[in-house]
């Protein structure tokens, strides 16, 4: 039997309706695009990126790159790394530098320079449980938990899992 144009029309529609609506909801529950913007995360980030987040069933760690939710009036999106976590005991030495965690130096070859910057930060502090401590790698010029405290996990929209832009440093994001 020979389907008719109208008929062929709807089928097409139908798959394109349905590929969208699956598309949407991969990327509401599952991924999110998020692009950079700004220098807070350099040299791991620059201006410009983009990013894949994971969205759901993330456990979040020291060191993980997290999107958060701007504790301000807009709400706006940041990109920072963990330092700390729920139970941890922080401490941020301004003179040399260097970051302790549960008494610890961590190594962060990641950081554009050592962290000189205190902001609001009073230190040592105790991360409450449901909570975590993050800063930009960038810490001249960083807003972060440094300036508006720990944040709690309702606030963290997911883990950067992937850099897809520019093509050249496309790859995992560590």
């Amino acid at each position: 039997m020979r389907k008719g144009l109208w008929e062929i029309i709807y089928e097409w529609m139908d798959s394109f309706v349905f590929s969208i609506i699956l598309i949407l909801l991969v990327f509401v529950f599952c991924f999110r695009v998020v692009g950079v913007d700004g220098e807070s995360m350099m040299p791991t980030l620059n201006h410009g990126d983009w990013l894949t987040v994971r969205a759901i069933n993330t456990e979040i760690n020291r060191g993980d790159i997290v999107v958060i939710t701007q504790p301000n009036e807009r709400n706006e999106p940041l990109i920072k790394r963990v330092i700390a976590v729920g139970g941890d005991t922080l401490d941020i030495d301004f003179i040399t530098g260097q970051v302790e965690v549960n008494g610890e130096v961590i190594d962060e070859p990641y950081i554009m320079a050592p962290t000189h910057n205190q902001g609001d930060f009073n230190r040592p502090i105790k991360i409450p449980e449901g909570y975590v401590f993050a800063m930009g790698d960038n810490r001249a010029h960083s807003a972060d938990s440094r300036r508006f405290g720990c944040i709690p996990y309702e606030k963290i929209e997911g883990k950067v899992v992937l850099r897809f832009w520019p093509l050249n440093k496309f790859g995992k994001v560590k």
